[in-house]
This record gives structure tokens, sequence and C-alpha cells, in this order.
């Protein structure tokens, strides 16, 4: 009794201290002034003459925890690859940033000489990267375990039994179905390069020892495949891959809703997170998958800063945004903004839809001048994509500019 006592006082003591360091933090923050020549330079810049088109611009000093400028931040527009930062952020917070992709192999039996008498187990998850040569790797654990055959059955147990197909509202050419990893081309794909990679090394059996089903009770695990989500995440940010951000939303379905329909299931839960976690419930944004090539997508500059604020505020997902977004000048989307002023800068995600017509946005870090972190996001829609890129290449280097000495 007294223990559990004197653990509840150190538990009280403890919640009573952070909540002191927090409201000591806050307040610093709100002794941080804004840099009025930034907020006035992208004033100027936002009322600018342009060409015609819909144009939003958010700008928040994450450092003061203080807003800098906003024009129309609440509208709505289409978000394109944008998207991503929404379901990545999501995902990270949903499956942890350590967060690994298993495919594992398994046996039953015993071994007689070099014939399994029992079976064999191949378990795919869902790891957008394993290509169809990887699954050599699976046979020659079994063929360094000393089997050259085995007399009971092959089970498959996966996830995804049909190929990963268009959602509706992409363009056909919009994606590369070819591109995704083995375990999102359905079945029988799945199933054809698995009996290869064992026939290759050596190990016999009959197709009719082959069967769609869940790993066997009493199985062992003999071998485990592991990939990080951090080699998912660098390529659907830096890269602006579309198959990675698809099979993360079936990630997220999958976890969030094992029951149901993973992409169904992962949009709802992008929807949970950014009206529950993130707290922006406006009516007018729209999710309708996990990259954003669906042109009825729609978020606005206000709900890109504020999900970039939630990653801001969790340090072990601001250290993936740090990583794995686009350095303007260096790699990624960002890599033809050579501009000095703007080069290793700016870290962002860019979205671009060139179709029914121009559809552009731009949101992420800047390293201010003054030392603060600013969070941004600029949209445009139905302007010329090469119009839009001007706009936004203005923004990184008014968001940049040095003070004039």
């Amino acid at each position: 009794m007294i223990l559990s006592l004197t653990l509840l006082v150190f538990a009280g003591c403890g919640n009573k201290e952070k909540s002191q360091n927090d409201d000591i933090k806050q307040a610093q923050k709100q002794d941080l002034p804004i840099d009025t020549a930034l907020q006035s330079r992208v004033k100027k810049f936002a009322e600018a003459p342009r060409c015609q088109g819909k144009f939003g611009v958010y700008v928040y000093d994450l450092t003061a925890d203080k807003p800098v400028y906003a024009y129309k931040e609440r509208d709505d527009q289409p978000s394109a690859s944008c998207m991503k930062l929404l379901s990545g952020v999501a995902g990270l917070h949903l499956l942890g940033t350590n967060y690994k992709y298993v495919t594992s192999l398994y046996t039953k039996g015993n071994l007689q000489g070099d014939n399994l008498h029992g079976d064999i187990a191949f378990k795919g998850g869902l790891d957008p990267q394993l290509k169809e040569q990887d699954l050599s790797i699976f046979a020659k654990q079994l063929h360094n375990k000393g089997i050259r055959k085995f007399d009971g059955k092959l089970y498959v147990d996966l996830v995804l039994k049909d190929p990963v197909a268009s959602e509706p509202h992409w363009y056909p050419w919009d994606l590369s179905f070819s591109s995704y990893g083995v375990l999102y081309k359905g079945a029988d794909r799945l199933t054809k390069y698995l009996k290869m990679a064992l026939r290759n090394n050596g190990i016999q059996f009959k197709d009719s020892q082959v069967v769609l089903a869940g790993v066997p009770k009493g199985s062992r695990c003999i071998y485990r495949y592991y990939r990080s989500i951090d080699m998912v995440i660098e390529r659907m940010w830096k890269n602006s891959s579309n198959t990675q951000a698809t099979s993360l939303l079936f990630t997220i379905g999958n976890k969030s809703n094992p029951k149901a329909e993973p992409t169904k299931a992962g949009v709802n839960y992008m929807r949970y997170f950014l009206k529950k976690k993130i707290g922006v419930k406006d009516t007018n944004l729209m999710i309708h998958d996990g990259c954003g090539l669906c042109t009825h997508n729609h978020l606005s500059p206000y709900a890109l800063v504020e999900i970039l604020k939630y990653g801001y505020e969790h340090p072990s997902i601001y250290k993936q945004l740090r990583k794995n977004l686009a350095i303007a000048g260096v790699d990624g989307t960002l890599r033809k903004y050579w501009n000095p002023a703007i080069k290793g800068k700016v870290r962002g995600k860019t979205g671009t839809l060139s179709h029914p017509y121009g559809i552009s946005s731009l949101a992420g870090y800047c390293d201010a001048p003054n030392g603060h972190v600013i969070a941004f996001a600029i949209m445009d829609s139905e302007m010329s994509v090469l119009d839009a890129h001007v706009l936004q290449r203005k923004l990184m280097e008014t968001l940049t500019k040095e003070k004039k000495k």
C-alpha cells in the first residue's frame, strides 16, 4: 500500500513538473517575436500582380509559434502530391517511425536427408519494395537448410490476393503499375515467381502442392526479411513516388482496420487523423487517396501547414521530415532550384498535376535568416504549372532572403 502511494506521489510530481516545463516553453515561445521584415516581404509577394488562377499561401513561424502571413489559407484546392504529407505523417503516427515491414518463411515437419516431411509456408506482408528477384533469398534459406524437396504443402499466406488496381478518378498514364513490388501484383504473380525461385534453387515439388492459405499452426519461422518504413517514406516524399504512397495507404488501412478493404480503411484513417489528431475540421476538404493522383483531393494551405506543425511538434516524425523531404538545390523534386539563395535552406514536398488544368502546390520547412524554422504552404490551380512554379520559387526566395547589411 505504501509503495502504491509512493508511486502515485512520484507520478503526480512527474506530471506536474512536465506540465510546468510545457508552460515555460509556451511562455518562451510567446515572448519570441516574428520577423516583421519577413512578414512584409511575404505580404508584398502575395499582393504582387500575377497570372490568373487560384492562389493561396500560409506562412507560420514554428519557433515563435505564431502565424506570419496568410492569404486565402482556408480555401481548398486540389492538393496533388502534397497529399503525401498527410498520408506520410499519418502513417508514421499510426505505425511508428521505427516500423518495419516483415516477410517471413516457415517450415513444419522433420527433415530426413534432403526431404522435408512436412510443409513450407511463405508469409508476405505489405513490403512495397520486395521485388521478384528477392524471392530467391527465401529459396536459398531452404537450400541452406539442406532441403531439396518436401512432401507436404507450400502455403502462400498473403495480405493482398488481388493486384493493385487504379483508383476512381486516376488518369491511366499517371501510375506505372510495373513499379509496384511483387506483393502488390496479386497472388497469381507472386506464386508464379515464388515457385520459379524455389525450383531455380534446386527445390523439387509439384504445382498441386501449392495452396493459398494461412501459415499452419505449429510452423517454425526460419527466416524474416525486414525493410524499414524509412525507405518507403524517403521515396514517397523526396522523389514523390505514387506507388510507395499508395502502398503506405494499404499499410495504414490494414493496421487501422484489418477486416476492411485496405484503401478505404486507409482513407478513413487519414480523414480521422486530419480531424482528430491534427485538429483541422474544415468541411470543404476532401481525401480520396494517399498519393494525390485524384483531382478530387482537396486540401488548403492552412491544412498543409497544420500537418507540418504536427510533425514539428513530434520529434521522431520531424526527424523523418527533415531527412526525407526534398532539399532545394540538392535532391529529390526540388533539386532544380539551384539558386544559391535557396539551396539547402528549404525542405519541401511538391505536388503537380498538369491535367485537366494546371495544379501545383509546395509545402515544407524553411530555415529563416533569423534562425527560426518556418512552415509554409503555397497552392495554385487553374493556372499554368510553369507559372505556378515561378510563384513557388519566388516564395522560397522571399522566405530565405537575408537582411541587407
